[in-house]
């Protein structure tokens, strides 16, 4: 990809995150930290990647996204509304009672989500489905999936995982959001999970292992990913919990707390 391209999408990672403290601003309530963290892989997807059509959210033969850490619904909102599912105005109105954006994700509500999450570890077993399906269909599609590192401490993610395998899902791609803090703390004092990318290489998944936030290395990743036949691939991405706001950076307080006033003016002065 030319430099202008990386470049753009840069841009647009600086916009999805505006979009992110927008919403959790304005809601009062929200999880910041972990969806700034995969702001930067959900614009690639979202504004390179995927083969998606905003006029026609429910065309059967498009790509899939599960997000299955569904309490980041923040950035998958902020990625919706910039690629023209919905007007950005909306994302104002964040789990406001009566809104299409609820606190996580929902399939019946809001254009363009394909799958209602928020209970964590189920989604990797949904996009199997979706990806089983795709195949007994015939159909070219591609499933991603985003799991949380502190998620994957759920055994269902591993339970679904043989099944990835068993089933030879090459048209599943798994992101594990690498960013080492959940709610209680870092993921080695909760429960610690070292050498993720071995876990997942013994289940049978091909491993791809980058910086979440290099959008050069994200498009790159993806390419390989496609070009992976007879199994699953799963990329774990390095990333910093709040990335992009300075004063979010790497502190677990921001997992699940909204900005003031003043945190918010600070934090779209980051991202301008």
């Amino acid at each position: 990809m030319k430099i202008e391209q990386i470049d753009e999408l840069e841009k647009m990672a600086k916009e999805i995150r505006r979009g992110i403290l927008e919403e959790v601003y304005n809601a009062s309530s929200g999880h910041p930290g972990g969806s700034l963290s995969i702001a930067d892989i959900l614009t690639v997807l979202y504004f390179n990647e995927l083969n998606i059509d905003e006029k026609n959210p429910d065309w059967e033969d498009r790509d899939r996204l599960v997000l299955s850490k569904g309490h980041c619904a923040p950035a998958l909102y902020s990625c919706l509304a910039n690629r023209g599912f919905f007007e950005k105005e909306k994302l104002k109105t964040l789990r406001k009672i009566g809104s299409m954006l609820q606190g996580h994700p929902d399939m019946r509500k809001t254009p363009g989500v394909d799958m209602t999450t928020g209970s964590l570890g189920q989604g990797l077993s949904a996009a199997n489905g979706m990806a089983i399906a795709g195949k007994m269909d015939k159909k070219n599609y591609r499933v991603y999936c985003i799991l949380g590192d502190g998620e994957i401490e759920e055994g269902q993610i591993w339970e679904a995982a043989m099944s990835s395998n068993k089933y030879k899902l090459d048209n599943l791609c798994v992101i594990v959001d690498n960013n080492n803090l959940q709610i209680d703390g870092s993921i080695e004092e909760v429960m610690s999970l070292t050498n993720i990318d071995e876990k997942f290489k013994s289940f049978g998944f091909q491993i791809i292992k980058i910086d979440g936030h290099d959008i050069d290395e994200i498009l790159k990743a993806f390419e390989v990913a496609k070009n992976i036949k007879g199994k699953p691939t799963c990329i774990i991405a390095k990333t910093i919990k709040g990335k992009g706001i300075s004063y979010m950076e790497n502190q677990v307080g921001w997992h699940g707390k909204a900005p003031n006033k003043e945190e918010y003016e600070e934090g779209l002065r980051d991202v301008l």
